[in-house]
């Protein structure tokens, strides 16, 4: 089975669902992301409310992910240990919307032009790739509607990146494969390819990296 995640239009730029853009939720006192090799702030691409996993566990938290866009392709946002991007694990409990950096940074380098809502479609076709091809054919939908999927097993464009845990040192598991997004001139920057997370649950560490 595979679950899809489907754009399902304008949300509010603060609300505590799975969703792309917007402004990201953060326990009070959270620092806005920095870019270790250019030391900017990153940009908001997304939220995932983990408990959407449906394995049953509850308050599994909230994943949200950074990268770098002040030079595009310079600070190695597509790695997931270059410092170019962030994926953080927070608890639901106490979330509020995180304060913009000072000093007049471009809004734009910070958060996306558009807000998108994510609901979930479960398709028994375990291929990710054609599950969403299936489901834009018979819901006479474009496929840029399929924003990715939630868990699973990745499809990856190039060779298998899965990392390890920092911690432990074990495999970690897939949370989400994304899409760029519908919209090219507010879509998330993947160099044209798809995103992946990665956590491990046990040591509250998770891992972003994308592929073209």
């Amino acid at each position: 089975m595979t679950t899809l995640m489907i754009d399902a239009g304008p949300v509010a730029p603060a609300a505590q669902v799975t969703r792309t853009g917007g402004v990201p939720l953060a326990p009070a006192g959270t620092p806005w992301p920095c870019c270790t090799s250019c030391n900017g702030p990153m940009q908001f691409l997304a939220q995932v409310v983990l408990d959407d996993l449906g394995d049953g566990t509850e308050d599994r938290g909230v994943l949200v992910l950074f990268a770098c866009q002040n030079d595009p392709g310079m600070c190695g946002d597509w790695a997931p240990d270059s410092g170019g991007n962030q994926a953080l694990l927070f608890s639901t409990d106490g979330l509020e919307p995180l304060p913009q950096p000072e000093g007049g940074v471009d809004q734009a380098l910070l958060l996306l032009g558009s807000v998108r809502a994510v609901s979930l479609v479960h398709a028994d076709e375990p291929d990710y790739d054609q599950a969403g091809e299936e489901w834009a054919a018979e819901n006479d939908r474009p496929a840029s509607s399929v924003l990715g999927q939630l868990g699973g097993s990745p499809a990856w464009l190039q060779n298998d990146e899965t990392p390890s845990c920092a911690s432990c040192a074990t495999p970690m598991s897939l949370i989400v494969q994304l899409e760029e997004g519908p919209d090219h001139s507010t879509a998330m920057n993947f160099g044209g390819g798809d995103a992946y997370t990665f956590a491990c649950a046990p040591c509250g560490r998770a891992k972003f990296l994308w592929q073209c």
